[in-house]
């Protein structure tokens, strides 16, 4: 797949994430010039990690968004459909017990009702077929009072940015991976997937429609990511 085509297939998007998955970090730090660091920085702090509780981390990849969140003391469960990126994250976080790799379909997920404290997912909601079922999934599994946090890219904040933007994820981007010696082809999809996704004020939109309260967002690098988070409401008696 080249293009971003928005009613993809589970399997192929899963293989594609197979093929890059011995240097999906590297790249991913060499493509978003060093940014990936504070990106993750701000949303483990959007999620508000808490010694002992229970936290999914949906689209977790190679488990290291999942490590920042488990410094805190939380148990995370870091979730993907790609083997190939839970084999590399089992390997490399091999040592930590308060991480685990459990195999998961965004659109039904192998977990019961009410079971985590906060759930999140980091660049990854886009790639799912129905982001609306996979959000109504994140509410079904999060315990009433829990949060949700959604990092994603977005919109840029000027007509100039995102000129820059869309450019530099059509031309640049792909050139790039292919130096770093990543699937320069898969990375001419996320491209495609990022500016095909919806703005911020949509995004929200979609969180509230899944049942989640106090939604907000706040942009991150001028809006080329933004962070969304909200509340699953608790249970009136």
């Amino acid at each position: 797949m080249n293009t971003a085509d928005l009613g993809k297939r589970p399997s192929d998007v899963a293989a594609m994430f197979d093929t890059v998955s011995t240097g999906y970090d590297r790249t991913n730090s060499v493509l978003s010039g060093g940014n990936d660091r504070a990106w993750r920085i701000a949303t483990t702090r959007a999620i508000d990690p808490r010694a002992g509780e229970r936290i999914l981390d949906l689209g977790a990849g190679t488990g290291t968004s999942s490590a920042a969140i488990a410094a805190s003391g939380a148990h995370v469960v870091a979730g993907d459909f790609s083997e190939g990126m839970l084999e590399v994250g089992r390997r490399r976080h091999a040592g930590n017990p308060l991480l685990s790799f459990v195999h998961a379909d965004a659109m039904d997920l192998p977990f019961g009702d009410d079971e985590f404290d906060a759930v999140t997912m980091s660049f990854s909601l886009r790639n799912v077929n129905d982001p609306h079922a996979a959000l109504a999934e994140l509410f079904r599994v999060t315990k009433p009072g829990g949060r949700v946090v959604i990092c994603e890219f977005s919109t840029p904040t000027s007509a100039f940015l995102r000129f820059g933007h869309r450019a530099y994820l059509r031309g640049a981007m792909p050139l790039l991976s292919k130096f770093s010696g990543t699937n320069a082809p898969a990375y001419s999809y996320l491209g495609e997937s990022i500016l095909a996704w919806p703005d911020q004020k949509t995004l929200a939109s979609w969180i509230r429609d899944a049942g989640f309260t106090q939604v907000s967002h706040r942009n991150l690098t001028a809006g080329v990511v933004a962070l969304h988070r909200g509340i699953k409401p608790k249970a009136t008696t």
